[in-house]
């Protein structure tokens, strides 16, 4: 399972020696399954979308507004979801900076632009 290669790859922190909490594993596990969750979905809905608006009968056409609206919330939840993960992943990673005391002298703030490549990506607000 991808899962587990994933998990792995955080228990031993990709060599550093961290150890992610099991926990944390299972809740990013848990948003990973409710995202493919909703993608499935979506890959229906836009199926039955597409099959409405081929038909071209106006009762099919007036359900495609609800079906795209439920579309759109399910986009809007992923987006959610994911950005709960990252904040999620940046806290952990912000927290296993700080408590390394394997004297590499990088800060959290300096550890994701070098895993960035040196770039740090800025939100919009």
């Amino acid at each position: 399972m991808e899962g587990d290669s994933f998990s792995g790859a955080m228990a031993n922190g990709g060599g550093g020696g961290q150890v992610v909490d099991g926990k944390l594993i299972q809740t990013f596990h848990k948003s990973f399954v409710q995202v493919q969750s909703l993608l499935d979905q979506n890959r229906m809905l836009i199926s039955e979308i597409n099959q409405n608006h081929e038909s071209r009968a106006p009762d099919n056409l007036t359900r495609n507004v609800g079906l795209i609206r439920e579309l759109n919330n399910n986009i809007h939840r992923v987006v959610g979801l994911y950005a709960d993960i990252s904040a999620s992943f940046a806290r952990t990673m912000d927290a296993s900076s700080e408590g390394d005391s394997s004297g590499t002298g990088i800060r959290s703030s300096d550890a994701g632009r070098a895993a960035a490549g040196g770039h740090k990506r800025v939100r919009p607000a």
